[in-house]
């Protein structure tokens, strides 16, 4: 009797350890812990702000999500929070570009852009993930990049990408979304078919003063030296060309106000 005592206590004891284990697993990495309109940290993406996605492949990464798109070897969107936290000067060396281990069909591998003309063009860029090792070589990821000219990757997208980091810093806790506009008869590199957007979209959405905000960008893909307050567009704008329908958990009133404006004094340029 003594023994069978302790063999279910022993039992109880190893089950109890494996239980919170697994609970401690899920606080180190709440992907999904939140699905209410506080927006989290860096390595826990609220679902609340998520996009839908046209080809229901989603992956799920520590420090970013996406929306892959197999026709076109590239995510339609990729979403991420940035706050004041993550921004840093650190300098980590750039790792080899990879195939996203999470892609059950294949990401389309690195040598589809070799003697291309275009860059690598990353989606969440390396700069928003200086913060740690591990997050800034998760964005090395080829799910994470998309093809662009140079004079525009290290032009007009990069200022954006800087401007970007300034709201995340003045207000501390924006979710980011951005992709290639994957439509239309698009030109394509690379053995794989990678298609080239003719245009690249990002989307902020703020609430760090209890009030929401929401600002869209689409800019051409090409070289520009126009202020970046004249690609502002409405979220409705982007919605249409690409059919993702964004920030679809928001109360419908809410929702459609904000995605029919295209009003940016609310962001300090």
């Amino acid at each position: 009797m003594k023994i069978c005592f302790k063999l279910l206590f022993f039992t109880f004891f190893v089950l109890e350890i494996l239980g919170c284990q697994d609970k401690k697993k899920d606080t180190i990495n709440p992907i999904f812990d939140n699905d209410s309109g506080k927006i989290g940290t860096s390595n826990s993406i609220n679902p609340f702000y998520l996009p839908s996605s046209t080809t229901q492949i989603i992956v799920a990464h520590k420090y970013y999500m996406l929306s892959y798109n197999e026709k076109h070897e590239q995510a339609e969107w990729v979403a991420y929070q940035l706050n004041k936290a993550d921004l840093s000067r650190t300098n980590f060396d750039r790792p080899y570009f990879i195939d996203d281990p999470k892609v059950e069909s294949g990401s389309a591998s690195w040598k589809n852009y070799k003697n291309s003309g275009y860059d690598k063009g990353h989606l969440c860029p390396a700069g928003d993930r200086k913060f740690s090792l591990e997050a800034f070589n998760e964005t090395f990821f080829t799910s994470n990049i998309s093809p662009q000219r140079h004079d525009f990757n290290a032009g007009v997208w990069n200022t954006l990408e800087q401007k970007t980091r300034y709201w995340a810093g003045k207000y501390d806790g924006i979710f980011v979304i951005t992709g290639g506009v994957l439509n239309g008869n698009l030109q394509s590199i690379g053995k794989e078919n990678v298609s080239v957007p003719r245009y690249f979209y990002k989307i902020l959405i703020d609430n760090s003063r209890g009030k929401y905000k929401i600002i869209a960008f689409l800019v051409p893909h090409e070289d520009s030296n126009k202020p970046l307050y004249e690609f502002v567009v409405s979220v409705d704008t982007i919605e249409k060309l690409t059919g993702i329908d964004f920030f679809p958990k928001l109360p419908d009133a809410l929702e459609n106000v904000l995605e029919k404006g295209s009003d940016y004094k609310g962001w300090s340029f």
